[in-house]
């Protein structure tokens, strides 16, 4: 049974984690599906979104502890640093592809979402949660900190003070304590998160998919360019937009008083 099951729903791509039995920790099997099924949504021009979202009753748990128990039963210390190193290094590939991706990404969440589980759905672009999920660092809970680009995104998304609050306390944040600090965007009632993602994912994929494509990237690209890059930038980017099929159609919409139906190019 693969660590991760893929789904494509007309433009949505589905990503679900696949260990229920381990709160979908994350394995290295898991991993390296993640990133193929990443690299394909990225070729196929069909898909104007992608979703990820956890089997069973957890988003992800971090990572395999009960592995990491092994490990320091088997391995010396020395050995484990090389180990860890290259295990983390090798999660960086897939965090530059998300981030880049020119498509938007949705983390859909319930239970429990902790260690690369919460670093994982900051690098996402946008997150739902059930109003049973909780959000830990966790990471200091077994001595170690954080990975996966958690570092960057957090105090990015919360404030320094709040990031080293939750990264040095471990402390668990309920959903509607995570939509405050803006790791989430919203909470809903667990019975509805599956429709409610959906609703958001189709809305998202109904979209003008070259605007929010360059929408992610010049937002992405505010948080390191000086005001004078980024006001370059954005009139370069919105000059891309107007050569684009969707934006005659946003246009001629909004002068006749209509829907526009965006198609994407």
């Amino acid at each position: 049974m693969s660590d991760l099951l893929t789904e494509l729903d007309g433009p949505i791509a589905y990503g679900t984690f696949n260990r229920p039995e381990a709160r979908n920790a994350l394995s290295e099997d898991m991993r390296a599906q993640m990133f193929e099924f990443l690299k394909e949504v990225d070729r196929d021009p069909a898909v104007r979104c992608v979703v990820f979202r956890g089997a069973g009753e957890h988003f992800m748990a971090g990572g395999d502890v009960k592995r990491f128990a092994q490990l320091v039963r088997e391995s010396p210390s020395q050995e484990r640093k090389e180990t860890f190193e290259a295990r983390i290094h090798a999660l960086h590939p897939m965090v530059f592809l998300m981030r880049r991706l020119r498509k938007p990404i949705i983390a859909s969440v319930q239970g429990a979402a902790a260690g690369f589980g919460l670093s994982f759905i900051l690098a996402c672009d946008l997150a739902i949660a059930a109003d049973d999920a909780f959000f830990m660092s966790g990471y200091i809970r077994i001595g170690a900190s954080p990975d996966g680009s958690g570092t960057y995104f957090l105090p990015r998304t919360v404030g320094m003070k709040k990031a080293m609050e939750i990264a040095m306390l471990g402390d668990r944040l309920d959903a509607a304590t995570a939509a405050q600090l803006g790791i989430v965007n919203r909470v809903v009632p667990v019975k509805d998160l599956a429709s409610e993602t959906e609703g958001l994912a189709q809305r998202l994929a109904a979209g003008p998919t070259h605007a929010i494509a360059n929408t992610k990237a010049l937002l992405n690209a505010s948080l390191g360019n000086t005001l004078e890059t980024q006001l370059a930038s954005e009139a370069v980017v919105f000059a891309d937009c107007a050569a684009t099929d969707d934006w005659a159609e946003g246009v001629t919409a909004f002068a006749e008083k209509r829907k526009p139906v965006f198609q994407g190019k």
